[in-house]
């Protein structure tokens, strides 16, 4: 894995850090490519329990496609007629979303600065989002003549409604933290010299948690999103079964009884 997006699982929490902060963690070949690796690692590997994605510096959380290089591809690309540039929404985004948003435990965004692009959509994509009061979200799509990707035309009208996501995405601009927080765009708003601790925290304690309901939880959120009330409620004595069935529902209904806290184990 590149040295571009550092990984590393400790005590059941995964943290994926992006790490150009130079570039203010724009997204070239070699970051994407170590990203999606470790995306999928951390969604596949039973011991992690929950995922935290941040990044490293103070300016950017991921400030989407690096342009420097899009450019030299594109230049190519006219060259060979090839058209490939694009394909790296195939190669490289979809898989990211598909790992974050499918991965079966919690994840949360650590988001220290700037979030546009490709990165606000990986933002959108965790199930909690702490973010910086100096961080700031931008779609950027439109303002390089290009279309949402990265799930942002998913994510981003479930979370704010469709026509305010068509409002930001027709008219790319800088938004707040403080209006993060109340477009809902935000879970959480921290002074930026506590972003890290903080987001880590909450990552932690969902490290900590029972993972087959959180599971659960995601699956269910998802899918009555999509579905009748009637098919959901079918899909949720489905999870209610499946969570049931677990240990870790056994350990709190005797902690509730013996008036302890839980101690989960995951399963």
């Amino acid at each position: 894995m590149a040295d571009t997006v550092l990984y590393e699982v400790s005590d059941g929490l995964a943290t994926i850090t992006l790490n150009r902060p130079e570039a203010m963690n724009a997204l070239n070949i070699a970051t994407k490519v170590a990203l999606r690796e470790a995306a999928e690692a951390a969604a596949g590997d039973t011991a992690v329990r929950a995922i935290l994605l941040t990044a490293a510096g103070e300016r950017a959380f991921c400030v989407g496609q690096d342009l420097k290089e899009h450019i030299g591809l594109l230049a190519a690309d006219r060259e060979s007629g090839s058209g490939q540039t694009m394909s790296t929404v195939r190669e490289h985004y979809n898989p990211i979303v598909r790992a974050l948003a499918g991965a079966r435990k919690p994840v949360v965004a650590g988001v220290n600065g700037v979030a546009a692009g490709a990165g606000f959509g990986f933002a959108l994509t965790a199930d909690y989002r702490v973010v910086a009061d100096t961080a700031s979200f931008n779609t950027s799509f439109a303002g390089v003549a290009l279309t949402a990707d990265s799930g942002v035309s998913w994510t981003l009208p479930r979370v704010i409604g469709p026509s305010r996501a068509a409002d930001l995405l027709l008219f790319p601009r800088t938004i707040s933290a403080q209006d993060a927080l109340d477009l809902g765009i935000a879970n959480r708003v921290v002074p930026a010299d506590e972003l890290r601790a903080e987001a880590e925290k909450v990552a932690r304690k969902l490290a900590e948690g029972p993972t087959v309901a959180y599971s659960a939880i995601k699956e269910a959120i998802a899918f009555g999103l999509t579905h009748t009330l009637s098919e959901t409620l079918d899909k949720e004595e489905e999870l209610q079964a499946r969570a049931g069935q677990s240990e870790d529902h056994a350990i709190a209904v005797q902690a509730f009884v013996n008036k302890e806290k839980p101690k989960y184990l995951g399963r």
